[in-house]
């Protein structure tokens, strides 16, 4: 909306003539002006086609815009959303929309331009040397999977994090999904995984017939929970068997509380994974994520805080886990001049050209973490006043990402539920998402076993309340307070 100064610019009253208007248009490039009575009540609107009518007809330039014929104008209300005006101007084929009160008078000018971009959740971010090494890729013809991209990538991102071995892949499902082949997992063997969390987390435990327990998380880091842990495992003992391993995953770019989980792992014997899919660069009592499984898995998918567009990382201390999935990951073909095959392998390899713009991202990864942590921060200090939301909380154990910004709504607090705030925000062209929804809740997995951390399910009643906002490195800070300002004026605080 354009502030009111320049409204004022912009309004005539009937007494102006046909070239104050076009003095108007030209000035301002508003490519509209409002004729208004005294009291600023919107009679019409003029543009510059209604002018140049006129002049066909033979009116002069000196004559009033009272000789206009009246015109009913479209407009809309002040707390109209952007969805309702953008729907408005669509219906009426105009690009200006004018905004009156209830009284018709004039508050303000939509333009479509300012209108109608969308802030997405969490959009991919480039940075300045993602082409120049994809375009070495090009010029030296390593077009196809494999190449001194992804050889690079992997040594990288071991010494950018910390890590010991690596193997680049398609996606950070296809990492789990030959962790899991790594440690043995097959038909009917159980595994504990974290239930709060995206179901690539557990898919690879069905593609290998095992059959997944569900582990609730903890209220102070939404991670999973050891209390629940140790119960799961007090059972399995008490029935006689064990799980193959435990996933563990990293939610939101914050780590799980990994020193009382692997107590109790090596305690039985189990190994972990560590599902690090959305905790690139996030760090345990200033330890990498994924350097705390026996083997780990990241993902590079669009919308993580880098990306390789579609892809992921296999990590390890064991070096023959690490070669072990590469075999894998291509075809399980054996080491001879013509192709042969001892048992069945996967297509899972990184291409050269996507590993290009993984080392591009992998140079700005700490710039990206810090804008991250920054519009989560904006966020909290703008809706700080406002009861009833709640932060996802970060451990003093625990360095987070940010890769989401992360809030719980109580709706008795703020008025309002989480969903119809999701939806008020969608109606004004900001995207949000609701935070996972629980494993042991999805239809799929109907009938899984679920372990919860104490009388009530920490992930069912973060599910019940909680909200992703925008969180993409990439936004400007005009875009954060055009959220801030949004959740403020569907709370009524604005």
């Amino acid at each position: 909306m354009l502030p009111d100064i320049e409204i004022e610019s912009i309004c005539l009253t009937r007494d102006a003539t046909l070239r104050d208007a076009l003095v108007v248009l030209d000035k301002t490039g508003a490519g509209i002006v409002l004729l208004v009575d005294g009291k600023r009540g919107l009679v019409r609107t003029v543009t510059d086609g209604d002018i140049r009518r006129q002049m066909l007809a033979g009116i002069e330039l000196d004559a009033t815009l009272a000789m206009l014929p009246p015109r009913e104008p479209h407009t809309i209300g002040p707390n109209a959303s952007r969805k309702d005006a953008l729907s408005e101007m669509d219906k009426e084929s105009i690009n200006q929309l004018p905004v009156v009160d209830a009284q018709g008078r004039v508050e303000g000018l939509l333009d479509r331009r300012e209108i109608d971009a969308q802030i997405l959740l969490s959009t991919p971010h480039m940075g300045s040397s993602e082409l120049e090494f994809v375009e070495e890729a090009f010029k030296t013809n390593w077009i196809a999977p494999l190449g001194p991209n992804v050889d690079a990538f992997e040594r990288e991102f071991c010494e950018k994090l910390g890590l010991s071995h690596a193997a680049a892949l398609s996606s950070g499902t296809a990492a789990l999904h030959l962790a899991l082949k790594l440690l043995g997992v097959g038909q009917g063997d159980r595994v504990f995984c974290s239930s709060f969390t995206f179901v690539a987390s557990v898919n690879p435990i069905a593609y290998e017939k095992g059959e997944p327990v569900f582990i609730d998380s903890e209220p102070g880091s939404w991670n999973m929970s050891p209390i629940a842990l140790e119960r799961a495992f007090e059972a399995s003992k008490s029935e006689g068997w064990m799980p193959k391993a435990v996933i563990v995953v990293d939610i939101y770019g914050q780590s799980a509380n990994m020193d009382p989980i692997v107590a109790l792992c090596d305690h039985y014997g189990v190994p972990i994974i560590e599902d690090a899919a959305e905790a690139v660069g996030t760090l345990y009592k200033g330890r990498p994520s994924g350097s705390f499984g026996r083997i780990s898995a990241f993902s590079f998918n669009g919308n993580k805080i880098i990306t390789t567009s579609g892809g992921g990382m296999l990590t390890s201390d064991n070096p023959d886990f690490v070669n072990r999935a590469r075999f894998l990951a291509t075809q399980a073909r054996e080491p001879m001049k013509h192709y042969e095959h001892h048992e069945i392998g996967y297509n899972y390899r990184m291409s050269n050209i996507l590993a290009g713009v993984g080392r591009g991202q992998l140079q700005v990864l700490d710039e990206r973490i810090s804008a991250r942590r920054a519009v989560f921060d904006a966020y909290r200090d703008g809706l700080s006043d406002i009861d009833g939301i709640d932060w996802m909380p970060e451990p003093e154990w625990s360095f987070s990402t940010r890769w989401l910004s992360c809030c719980t709504i109580d709706e008795g607090r703020l008025g309002i539920a989480s969903q119809a705030l999701h939806d008020a925000l969608a109606d004004d062209l900001i995207e949000t998402r609701p935070v996972w929804r629980p494993m042991h809740c999805q239809p799929v997995f109907a009938g899984a076993r679920y372990f919860q951390h104490g009388n009530e399910s920490v992930s069912d009643k973060l599910f019940d309340s909680g909200l992703c906002l925008p969180s993409g490195s990439s936004m400007t800070k005009d875009e954060v307070r055009r959220v801030v300002e949004a959740v403020r004026n569907i709370v009524g605080l604005g």
